[in-house]
This record gives structure tokens, C-alpha cells and sequence, in this order.
């Protein structure tokens, strides 16, 4: 029997992380993956420095435990029945985090942890995560109505390169799982350059990224056809179009630059926004080894 991938939660014990946990329980849920809770801790850095004379454990290590036991029992309470591991580990919340992304179908984090400064819009694990995983990764923020999916819908930004992409697959399967519509959107603009009367019409603009969103999708939705798919070209940018549309969307998939983008540019400036100011869980798929990297609007 093949071993399913599993969803790893990062979690710190703060509420961001606990909404990240019951997020990660409900999506294990519906994909039918075991749900894997991961706290990481550098306790044993500090604390293993000196002698310990006494018979107790560790502070740090209590602190652990008690984070990944109250995570567990909050999923059996949640989602009686789902299979779930627990992982502490020795290391710092970034690195344990990274090194779970090849082996793990997502990851899934709070937007904010603990010790975050109050007017943090977004938690720098759950960004540097979102930047540098290999794999797909989550960032559970939004209100309760799109944390508990009640808009019945996934809401996916296509740019130039998205044509057959992760991100358009992962938003097919998440959409399919949900029983949800899927609204996959293109936002265009007329270009700011050249003499007014060599500029392409603003239809020429909709009427190429209608056709983008017909290519992109096309084989996701032959491998989909029960997924209820809406198509949509909008003028203005990508990420003012797809925050406003975030508010009626219960998860927004991104896809990501990665290899050859420029320090501090490996999310793009799409999904960069996205994880800022999204109203719902946020989905950033990164892109293969190889490919071109878009120019983000």
C-alpha cells in the first residue's frame, strides 16, 4: 500500500498556530491524509549546555510536550478518528519546517506567532516558510467563515507561466475535496508604454488573458470535469484583484518564484500581498525547478 503524504502543522501554542491546527485537521480530513504536529524548539541548545543534577525534565522539554499533547488532543476533539503523529524537534521553527516540506503534501502554519509584535500584519517563520519550501505551504488567517469554508469557494490567481502549473492542479484538488466552485482569475492592464496610438485596445488585453485562462486550466479541468469552474479576466493588478476577491474565497492559491528569483523576490509580489492582506487561508505552491519566472503585476 502506497504511504500517503502526510499535512504537517507547525505549531507554537499560540492561537495563530491553534487555528492553523484545527485548519490542517478539517483539510487532513477531507484529503484522507494523516495530520502530522510539529513543534520545533531549541531547548535542548540551551538547557543541555550545563549539568542538570536534578531528576526533573528540562523546562523547555515540558513546555514541548505539553504544545504537541494539547495540539493531538485538540484534533481528537475536533476529528475524532484522523490518524495523527506528533514531532519535536531540536531546531529552529524555520528549519524544522523547511526539511518537513519535501516529504509532506503541505505544510500549514498560523500567520502570527508567538512573541509576534502586535502591528505584525504576518509572522516571519510563516513568511520565510512560505518563500523558501519546496513543497506547498498554507498560511491559516481570515475569519471564521472562510476558516470553516462556508463560501463554498477556491479562488486561484493565474499569471503568463501558470499553464498546467502546481498551484492550477492544487487548486483543481482543493476545489474537488470541498465540492466547492473554483473562481480562477487573470487580472490585465494596459501597457504604460508606447505612443498612445500603438497600444493594444483593452480588449486585446481581456481577450489574451481569457485565452490564458482557457490554456491554463485546460488539462486540470479534463481531470476535474465534476469541479464547477468559473473564468474571469479583470483590468488591474493581480494583487489588488485577487485581495478584494479573497473575501468571498474560503482558500486563495498563489503559485511562487523560486529558483533564480532574487533574494527577498522568491514569493513574487503577488503572493507576497496575498500573505499580508488575503481575508482567508492563503496557498503558495511553488513553481518547478526550471521554470520561468513571471513578471508579477
Amino acid at each position: 500500500m502506497e504511504r500517503l503524504a502526510p499535512l504537517v502543522v507547525g505549531v507554537d501554542g499560540s492561537d495563530s498556530s491553534l487555528a492553523a491546527v484545527d485548519w490542517a485537521a478539517d483539510e487532513a480530513a477531507r484529503l484522507a491524509l494523516p495530520l502530522r504536529i510539529v513543534y520545533a524548539s531549541l531547548w535542548e541548545r540551551y538547557e543541555g549546555a550545563a549539568p542538570d543534577w536534578s531528576l526533573d525534565r528540562p523546562s523547555g522539554q515540558v513546555l514541548a510536550e505539553n504544545i504537541v499533547a494539547a495540539g493531538a488532543e485538540r484534533v481528537g476533539r475536533h476529528r475524532p478518528g484522523l490518524q495523527v503523529t506528533t514531532d519535536i524537534a531540536a531546531e529552529d521553527a524555520v528549519s524544522a519546517l523547511l526539511r518537513e516540506g519535501p516529504m509532506a503534501h503541505a505544510v500549514v502554519v498560523g500567520s502570527r506567532g508567538r512573541g509576534e509584535l502586535a502591528g505584525l500584519l504576518l509572522g516571519s517563520v510563516a513568511l520565510v516558510v512560505a518563500a523558501r519550501s519546496s513543497g506547498p505551504v498554507v498560511v491559516v488567517r481570515g475569519d471564521r467563515q472562510a476558516l470553516e469554508g462556508r463560501h463554498g469557494r477556491v479562488l486561484l490567481g493565474i499569471g503568463a507561466y501558470d499553464v498546467e502549473s502546481p498551484a492550477v492542479r492544487f487548486a483543481f484538488r482543493e476545489a474537488a475535496a470541498r465540492d466547492a466552485d473554483l473562481d480562477v482569475v487573470c487580472a490585465w492592464r494596459p501597457s504604460p508604454h508606447g505612443p498612445v496610438d500603438q497600444m493594444a485596445l483593452p480588449g486585446d488585453h481581456e481577450e489574451r488573458a481569457a485565452a490564458l485562462l482557457d490554456k491554463a486550466v485546460a488539462a486540470a479541468a479534463r481531470e476535474h470535469p465534476q469541479v464547477r469552474l468559473h473564468r474571469t479576466a479583470l483590468e488591474g493588478t493581480a494583487r489588488k484583484v485577487l485581495t478584494e476577491r479573497s473575501a468571498a474565497a474560503d482558500l486563495l492559491v498563489v503559485g511562487a518564484r523560486r529558483p533564480g528569483a532574487p533574494i527577498g523576490m522568491e514569493l513574487g509580489r503577488v503572493a507576497h500581498r496575498a500573505l499580508h492582506h488575503a481575508h482567508c487561508p492563503v496557498a503558495v505552491v511553488p513553481q518547478h525547478h526550471g521554470a520561468p519566472v513571471p513578471k508579477a503585476s
